[in-house]
């Protein structure tokens, strides 16, 4: 939390700036309504100028869109590889969430949003964010996120391989992609896992929504042990677990990798692409110096019974884009003392496979996701 300050009429007023993505404070702060043009909104939010918007809500939701073109107008030049065109298209994005990050809403000390023909946001902010702790201005961008986050979580998100739905929660990634929980649902569990069902133990390293432990517990573990370094993440998987493990055979635990003990079976899907996050939800797809990979093989071992598997759900994506290389990746496997037993294939489904618009479609037609089979 950070504070901002600004003027209406004679008055100096002050609030709370919260920003999930952590964007340093405006260099000033000016109010801004329904009289205000969108290109004058776009140059002064490029200056460094927040606009404390106090009036119509969907005008505002009209500006900001207004905006979004204009960044929309700003060409890059044409790259020269996919490495070069993953860095602009990193570089243009941090740039749109910085500029229209300024446009800025208050938000009352119960979270109601006072603004004409504003929609009740009380309970996605509570959900959000937590007790309120005051009154607190946020990025009308940010707010909107928050919205559709709600509305996921109350819809849910459909997976077939449960026959049912997960929840995600806000600043959780959701499972949209269903090909790499399909490989964890439709993978041979490993032999170790079937000689004794009874007693059969896995871990869902870095389970986010809980999605892959809730798969594991229908086939058949009699034990799983989701963990996550995210609270947010700890507190929607146990919500999705209550709700779908079988005898409550899902136990969450964190923050952490590794929960206590060896297991049959020990499932990671770390984030694809070692980049730094830029938002709380990209950290379920940016792993920077891919350190939760690494701290998954180098524990591998030591957290495996004799006969277990640990799995390895991975996208190439990485190495398409000039990320990382394959002989990176097969280095730290035997880095760590593992053998690879076999390797899983599956192409992606997503629409962004398909958008030729998105500049880095090349990559991601290509893509190929894999569930790869580790030994001790």
């Amino acid at each position: 939390m950070s504070t901002i300050h600004w003027t209406t009429g004679d008055t100096q007023q002050s609030a709370r700036r919260h920003s999930e993505n952590a964007a340093p404070l405006p260099r000033r702060t000016v109010v801004a309504d329904d009289r205000m043009k969108a290109g004058d909104a776009y140059r002064r939010a490029c200056e460094g100028t927040a606009l404390l918007w106090q009036g119509d809500f969907h005008n505002a939701r009209q500006l900001l869109q207004a905006m979004s073109r204009r960044i929309d107008r700003k060409t890059p030049r044409p790259s020269t590889s996919l490495s070069e065109s993953f860095h602009l298209h990193r570089r243009s994005s941090s740039h749109r969430a910085r500029v229209l990050g300024k446009l800025l809403v208050l938000l009352d000390d119960d979270y109601r949003l006072a603004l004409r023909r504003a929609p009740d946001v009380r309970q996605a902010c509570l959900e959000a964010y937590g007790p309120p702790k005051g009154p607190m201005a946020v990025s009308l961008r940010e707010l909107l996120g928050v919205i559709g986050a709600h509305q996921w979580r109350s819809k849910g998100v459909d997976v077939p391989a449960l026959g049912t739905r997960i929840h995600p929660h806000y600043g959780v990634f959701a499972p949209v992609r269903g090909e790499y929980v399909d490989l964890v649902a439709h993978t041979p569990l490993p032999p170790a896992a079937l000689h004794s069902p009874d007693t059969s133990t896995a871990f869902d390293l870095g389970t986010g929504t809980g999605v892959l432990a809730a798969v594991l517990a229908r086939r058949g573990i009699n034990r799983v042990a989701a963990t996550d370094i995210s609270p947010r993440a700890l507190a929607c998987a146990g919500e999705n677990a209550h709700r779908l493990a079988p005898t409550d055979r899902i136990e969450v635990s964190g923050p952490g990798l590794f929960p206590e003990g060896r297991a049959d079976l020990i499932v990671c899907n770390p984030p694809w692409l070692p980049a730094r996050p830029t938002s709380p939800v990209e950290q379920g797809v940016h792993d920077p110096d891919s350190t939760m990979l690494h701290g998954f093989l180098t524990g591998l071992s030591a957290h495996l019974r004799p006969g277990g598997e640990g799995w390895l759900v991975l996208s190439d994506l990485a190495e398409r884009l000039g990320l990382r290389t394959r002989r990176q990746l097969l280095d730290a496997i035997h880095a760590a003392h593992l053998r690879v037993v076999d390797k899983i294939d599956t192409k992606p489904r997503h629409p962004r496979s398909k958008d030729v618009a998105d500049p880095l479609h090349t990559a991601r037609s290509a893509e190929i996701t894999s569930l790869w089979r580790l030994t001790a």
